[in-house]
């Protein structure tokens, strides 16, 4: 793989597919459905996720694509393959909380190790570079088509005093009592694959996850905190989360700035 030209390619069809986004959100010409498993898919998730689509198979003809809104993606058994969520956090699009993403990541040998999550409505692009480390692209206020890249690393933490992460809309009992073992002293919450983002900028500890999540939901922002620095561990196994699983569904995990932070 190219690695040159699939950052540059991802970074490219994330912008375009945040301004269809944005035509959606702005203009109020929502549509909503509902899917299989109940979740709600809108035509903006729809229209992002052709043009990535299209983009990726151009590009890179001979790559195995998998995407949440191509059905027949899901069958595919492969751990090296683009895996693209084209629109995260769609209740909080429809909500318009702002904090919903566009998500592209290359899976090799069932770890991401390049990605990019982009936050359309609140201006926020994490991508990583070519060698797997991780930035914020952060516009330039006096040339908007022009980016500077800060370089992201996780924090360190304080057992005593940790930031825990967790989502808007998808929390649940057995989270906040695994979130009960820990010391913490802040509780952020945020919606989408931010969550991982957050951490990897060192704005939070760790995220907890015990509940239902796909592999498009987490492969993006888990490639970008990994190359920060950080970690997302499969909580039953204690090994990194992994993908190209049958299904494409995860299992609970943590994503985490530090191993002293898991807890069984």
């Amino acid at each position: 793989m190219d690695y040159i030209k699939l950052s540059q390619v991802f970074t490219q069809l994330a912008l375009q597919a945040g301004d269809a986004i944005m035509q959606i959100y702005s203009k109020d010409n929502l549509l909503v459905e509902t899917k299989s498993d109940d979740s709600p898919v809108t035509n903006a998730d729809k229209i992002a996720d052709a043009i990535i689509y299209q983009g990726l198979k151009k590009t890179f003809p001979n790559t195995t694509i998998v995407t949440e809104e191509k059905s027949q993606s899901h069958f595919i058994r492969t751990n090296t393959f683009i895996l693209v969520d084209p629109l995260d956090g769609t209740k909080e699009f429809i909500k318009k909380t702002g904090e919903f993403t566009v998500n592209i990541a290359y899976i090799d040998n069932g770890t991401p190790t390049h990605g990019i999550v982009y936050a359309p409505a609140i201006q926020r692009l994490f991508r990583t570079d070519h060698t797997g480390k991780s930035f914020e692209s952060i516009k330039s206020p006096t040339n908007t088509s022009q980016y500077h890249d800060k370089p992201l690393l996780v924090s360190g933490s304080n057992e005593d005093a940790l930031t825990v992460i967790t989502s808007k809309s998808h929390n649940n009992a057995e989270t906040d009592a695994y979130i009960a073992q820990h010391n913490v002293s802040k509780i952020i919450n945020a919606g989408s694959s931010l969550k991982f983002c957050l951490i990897a900028n060192g704005e939070a500890d760790f995220y907890p996850r015990l509940g239902r999540t796909m592999e498009w939901d987490t492969a993006a922002g888990h490639a970008i905190l990994m190359g920060a620095g950080g970690y997302v561990t499969n909580l039953s196994t204690q090994k990194a989360l992994n993908y190209g699983k049958p299904g494409f569904e995860n299992p609970f995990f943590i994503a985490h700035n530090s191993n002293q932070i898991i807890k069984t």
